[in-house]
């Protein structure tokens, strides 16, 4: 059971100044970073604490929902494999079909870097697992990587989605080497995200905090897009739709 899922939160612990995570909250962004990531009963008793405390300090330890979650480290590392195989072969796919090549200068740059980047991440995954790396699955895109408009909109959620995976994940490995080397990733893909979010018009920082998504949640979305497939297939006699 995680810590502090029920009941009502101790009380205030008193610092040698007396401050708390509430004392120096006034516009609540803390507040609302923590109840993403431990929940709100937990999260109230961690801005109750006093600021340098052993109560504080142990709670802001790695949430239970993530130490609880099924798997180890290559289970974690085979995930993030899958996950950059897609965005490899989404940019890959844009590329293929033409849709990159229409797009202004900056932008062709923008996807060319990016899905450059995403396959040197599926080599050194499938470097570090060995014989352990999943194989690549089939990828169907539906044609949103053929409409410039759909690719650029579906970049930005995918690199963001990213971020919140290894956010989530960074800290759950066993190893700690492994640990250090998806952080090298996670700030890489942060700065992809906001690429992205430049490219496409949007702010390039929506927020102060990034909320880290669980396995589980990040293959719920993955799944909602149905980009996985489980064969190759094309849709017409014309020219193929790029499936992965």
């Amino acid at each position: 059971m995680p810590a502090f899922a029920e009941g009502p939160p101790p009380p205030k612990e008193a610092g040698p100044l007396g401050l708390t995570l509430d004392a120096i909250d006034e516009d609540g962004a803390i507040a609302e970073a923590l109840e993403g990531l431990y929940g709100s009963t937990r999260a109230s008793f961690l801005r109750g604490a006093a600021l340098g405390s052993a109560a504080l300090a142990a709670g802001l330890a790695a949430p239970a929902a993530f130490a609880a979650e099924r798997g180890g480290d290559t289970h974690i590392l085979n995930f993030d494999l899958v996950f950059e195989y897609l965005q490899s072969t989404f940019y890959f796919s844009g590329v293929r079909v033409g849709t990159v090549a229409k797009m202004t200068r900056p932008k062709q740059v923008w996807a060319h870097t990016l899905g450059a980047h995403e396959l040197a991440h599926v080599r050194i995954l499938k470097s570090v697992l060995g014989r352990r790396a999943v194989a690549k699955p089939f990828f169907n895109f539906h044609g949103v990587t053929e409409d410039e408009a759909a690719f650029t909109k579906t970049a930005v959620a995918m690199e963001d989605l990213t971020v919140a995976l290894l956010a989530g994940q960074a800290a759950r490995f066993h190893d700690r080497a492994l640990t250090a080397a998806v952080f090298s990733l996670l700030t890489v893909e942060a700065r992809h995200a906001a690429w992205a979010r430049h490219i496409a018009g949007y702010v390039p920082v929506a927020q102060a905090f990034d909320h880290p998504k669980t396995l589980d949640q990040v293959d719920a979305v993955v799944r909602r897009t149905r980009f996985l497939a489980s064969a190759p297939r094309t849709r017409s006699r014309k020219q193929p739709k790029f499936t992965g």
